[in-house]
């Protein structure tokens, strides 16, 4: 069972094949509280372009289309879930509206202050240096951007552990705001989704 359990976490992190794409449809069911909580704060905001990283199946791109006219990207390190992103959103990649990349989000690929909002559901426990992560997307986002972040609580992952002990990085609410202000970021304001299990981590830059 461990080891099985350690190949499903790795998953959440890289998803791949099948399974990859069976471990994105569960986590779709069991994030929803985190999901509508950033297309709310999205819905909110006047956005013209908004980066998801570590887009999945594209699930939260699908939600996000109905509540802004922004155009939106998308980075993510697997090329399975980039076809699978895309078949989620056919249309909308078609027309241009959506348009996904494989890639690191410690190695952006755009522009100066290219975006109004940054979006992330649990992905930031993989990235391979959260602070560097964190300075390209304060470097990508526009004065008045925020990076919406939506993560696990180290409680609940701790909970957890026979999924998460291998490949995931657990950080704490500290942890969180050390590291957008080590980034440039101008505050970092943390509001729970559902308490003592998630929370959302706004990286403001001013």
């Amino acid at each position: 069972m461990g080891k099985l359990s350690e190949y499903i976490g790795s998953q959440f992190g890289d998803p791949r094949g099948i399974v990859g794409r069976v471990c994105c449809f569960f986590m779709n069911r069991i994030n929803q509280a985190m999901y509508l909580s950033i297309v709310s704060k999205v819905g909110e905001r006047k956005c013209s372009r908004i980066l998801d990283v570590g887009y999945g199946n594209g699930y939260l791109i699908e939600r996000l289309r109905p509540v802004t006219r922004a155009v939106i990207y998308g980075i993510d390190i697997s090329e399975d879930m980039k076809e699978a992103a895309e078949n989620r959103n056919k249309n909308a990649v078609l027309s241009g509206r959506v348009r996904l990349s494989v890639g690191d989000c410690c190695s952006l690929k755009f522009r100066d202050s290219s975006f109004d909002a940054v979006t992330s559901v649990n992905t930031i426990y993989f990235w391979e240096d959260p602070v560097r992560g964190l300075k390209e997307i304060h470097r990508v986002l526009k004065d008045g951007g925020v990076f919406y972040n939506a993560v696990y609580s180290k409680e609940w992952l701790d909970k957890t552990k026979s999924y998460t002990e291998k490949g995931f990085k657990i950080y704490d609410k500290q942890d969180f705001i050390a590291f957008g202000i080590e980034a440039g970021f101008s505050d970092v304001v943390i509001e729970d989704i559902v308490e003592k299990r998630n929370y959302l981590v706004k990286f403001i830059k001013l």
